[in-house]
């Protein structure tokens, strides 16, 4: 199957998830989503308190070669059953995604270009920024509100992790997209993207 892989990357709390929704709302069933954070890896021999204290954001934390191997069944016509990542637990869950091939993959995910081998796979490389200070509030918010995480806990995660990891495997990824945006709610770049996608589907059609 010829289709065509779009990356949405861009550090915690910069948008991306945002545009992205923003997509699938605008094309419904005509694309479909892949994220890398379903992919962190499973840890049942952890015990959950320190299941809190892993370094989510470094790549290691992620099976990205199953990712890979997903996106490459998916590019070749063949659906997937991916797994699904229950972050209130740390932990994967028992659930798996199914997700049909489609014409346009959109795959998200804060290290999505930080692996040579996956972003080879991406056809159209997007990177969303946002001001430090917006990053960790946004964060809070979804993680208090969506996660049923502590601000404590989010706070230190933060501060030892997410932080470091963002300019050492993160913003460094910034150089590799073919588009950087400055807002998931940039509605010029998101317009851009939108006729992007339509003419690539006419085209396919």
């Amino acid at each position: 199957m010829d289709c065509i892989v779009i990356g949405i990357a861009g550090g915690t709390g910069s948008g991306k998830s945002t545009f992205t929704n923003r997509l699938k709302n605008r094309f419904a069933n005509d694309i479909a989503v892949i994220y890398h954070d379903n992919y962190y890896r499973r840890q049942d021999e952890i015990p959950f308190e320190e299941r809190k204290k892993v370094n989510y954001d470094h790549p290691d934390s992620l099976e990205t070669d199953l990712m890979i191997e997903h996106l490459r069944l998916l590019k070749e016509g063949k659906a997937v059953d991916c797994p699904v990542y229950d972050y209130s637990q740390h932990n994967r869950s028992e659930k798996l995604l199914h997700i049909e091939p489609k014409k346009i993959i959109v795959a998200e995910g804060i290290l999505l270009l930080a692996d040579p081998r996956l972003r080879d796979l991406i056809d159209i490389k997007i990177y969303v920024e946002a001001d430090a200070d917006e990053r960790i509030l946004r964060r809070i918010v979804r993680d208090v509100k969506e996660r049923g995480r502590d601000l404590d806990n989010i706070v230190d995660q933060y501060l030892t992790t997410v932080k470091p990891m963002h300019y050492l495997y993160v913003e460094p990824t910034r150089a590799t997209a073919d588009i950087v945006i400055n807002s998931g709610m940039n509605d010029v770049a998101f317009d851009i993207v939108q006729s992007k996608i339509r003419l690539l589907l006419e085209e396919k059609a």
